[in-house]
């Protein structure tokens, strides 16, 4: 895209974007174009965020500061832990104003088929941060792919003695915590329930 006209370019590269088509993006761009001072002060952010945004060494949520804001408040418990799948899911918790543990950011789910793994994700760090954890809330999305990352972890922690739960299924099934209202999000989290893992099989 180097010799193309530069709001074609700026079409391209918002339409990379997820969830934005060509139309979209077209309009997005025009609209950037139009207004006076917007052009500057969106390249200001996305430097910004390139030179400034990193994840937290403990937590893994994309922060300005390691340790993020929410890991160094020691008025959060320390003992309560949310796993997520990205940070987005942990701002749509924070949004709901009612959670005041800390959290685990997994950078994403299984997904054998397209080759990710247990290694590909943050799920080591997350075991070594459980020992001192009274309850593992498994926050992941209610989906095929998030309902088998949550019994992965919950056989891997088991051992630990930690009680692991389940957020409860207000989440409707298939949908994504980033676009799921607070009130939803903070009713799923107080009707969480326990996540028994099923037993290994005899090798």
């Amino acid at each position: 895209m180097s010799d193309a006209d530069p709001l074609e370019a700026l079409v391209h590269h918002l339409s990379r974007l997820p969830g934005i088509g060509s139309k979209t993006a077209t309009r997005l761009a025009h609209h950037i174009v139009r207004t006076d001072g917007f052009a500057g002060d969106l390249a200001d952010a996305l430097t910004g965020v390139r030179e400034g945004i990193a994840r937290c060494g403990t937590c893994f949520h994309l922060a300005a500061v390691d340790p993020c804001s929410i890991c160094a408040d020691r008025n959060r418990d320390d003992e309560l832990i949310c796993v997520v799948e990205h940070s987005q899911d942990l701002q749509a918790i924070e949004r709901a104003g009612t959670y005041r543990g800390l959290y685990h950011v997994l950078e994403g789910v299984l997904a054998p088929l397209e080759g990710i793994g247990a290694e590909d994700l943050r799920i080591r760090e997350l075991v070594e941060r459980v020992g001192g954890a009274r309850e593992l809330i498994l926050a992941t999305n209610p989906t095929a792919q998030g309902d088998v990352t949550a019994l992965y972890i919950a056989q891997l922690v088991s051992p630990l003695g930690v009680r692991v739960t389940r957020i409860a299924r207000g989440v409707s099934v298939g949908s994504e915590l980033e676009y799921t209202d607070s009130s939803t999000i903070s009713r799923a989290l107080e009707e969480r329930r326990e996540l028994t893992p099923p037993a290994r099989r005899g090798g």
